[in-house]
């Protein structure tokens, strides 16, 4: 017969994972970043200075594609100019990178982590789904 105790251990170790995913915490793929959702990236986003966790948003869609609209206070660095210009990208921040839709900033998230990059997360949707979801853009 099982205790109550190791019935509570096995319940909690399965219930663990579907909180963290509904927290908005990801696992790292095997490129060494996390994928995040739109809704996680915006609550972040949300809290500004006030958050308790540093962080910057990356936009690395082409200079054209920024003045369309972009994420208030986005860095602009296009993915092609990235390795470039990566000493721009703070180490000591959560960084969120996005694009149009998503594969630019997987490109970029693995740039970031190969550079030893630990806190990145890519934008699952990218400027597309931060627009779908109504959330405020610049340009």
């Amino acid at each position: 017969m099982v205790t109550k105790r190791v019935w509570l251990i096995m319940v909690a170790l399965l219930v663990m994972p579907m909180t963290a995913a509904a927290c908005g915490m990801g696992e790292k793929v095997a490129e060494g970043y996390e994928n995040t959702e739109v809704k996680h990236a915006y609550q972040h986003w949300n809290q500004g200075d006030s958050s308790a966790v540093p962080f910057v948003f990356i936009d690395v869609r082409t200079p054209e594609e920024y003045a369309e609209g972009h994420v208030e206070n986005a860095k602009l660095i296009p993915v092609q100019e990235l390795v470039e210009r990566i000493n721009e990208v703070p180490k000591d921040k959560q960084v969120y990178v996005y694009c149009r839709s998503g594969k630019r900033s997987a490109q970029a998230a693995t740039i970031l982590a190969k550079a030893g990059y630990i806190n990145i997360e890519n934008v699952l949707g990218g400027i597309t789904a931060w627009k779908d979801a109504t959330y405020p853009v610049v340009k």
